[in-house]
């Protein structure tokens, strides 16, 4: 048998629920640089802080169907109305990255603060090893499950890696538009991907 070359995932890649036993993992990728909220500096220590101050308030906080969790922090500092939503872990014997659903009771829309249906992150060490598409398609699967019909992902025109995951999961461009000024009035490709 061969040796495993070093960074090669030794079991596929699945989608999990936050817990106790990988926090620890969670953790080291916060350690090593990695941040769920990439557009607000700083998050990743938040998260730690949150996390050595109640961890199992922190794990609930990550699936939260009734949005009964604090207003969402905006990247300007504002503060948002949380909606219904979860997050799930990309797993692969350790923590791998980060994908999020969340949607309004009783429409298809979201509101303008909100970007998307979806987002996700991977760990750098793990991105091009198609975890980002597995996790989406999974996630896809999900969100039908919580009666949506179609759901909203935006990516940045720049980011050729997220379009390519969204399109390999019958996502098409909708169009382009401005995120609000409290999201810093970037331009944004919107995707729409039926379920």
């Amino acid at each position: 048998m061969k040796k495993p070359k070093p960074g090669i995932a030794l079991r596929p890649m699945e989608l999990v629920w936050p817990s106790k036993a990988g926090l620890d993992s969670y953790v080291s990728a916060l350690n090593r640089g990695w941040a769920r909220d990439e557009s607000r500096p700083g998050s990743g220590s938040e998260e730690r802080a949150q996390i050595e101050a109640d961890a199992a308030g922190f794990l609930a906080s990550l699936v939260d169907r009734e949005a009964k969790g604090p207003p969402v922090t905006m990247p300007d500092g504002s503060l948002v109305p949380r909606l219904p939503g979860y997050k799930c872990w990309m797993w692969d014997g350790e923590f791998s990255g980060s994908i999020d659903l969340r949607w309004q009771p009783g429409t298809q829309a979201l509101p303008a603060y909100c970007l998307g249906h979806i987002g996700y992150s991977v760990v750098p060490w793990k991105q091009r090893r198609g975890y980002a598409t597995q996790a989406l398609g999974a996630m896809l699967k999900l969100a039908a499950g919580e009666g949506l019909r179609w759901v909203e992902v935006t990516t940045s025109p720049d980011n050729f890696a997220s379009q390519k995951v969204i399109e390999a999961n019958g996502g098409v461009q909708v169009g382009t538009f401005l995120t609000q000024p409290s999201q810093g009035s970037l331009t944004k490709f919107r995707y729409r991907i039926d379920l």
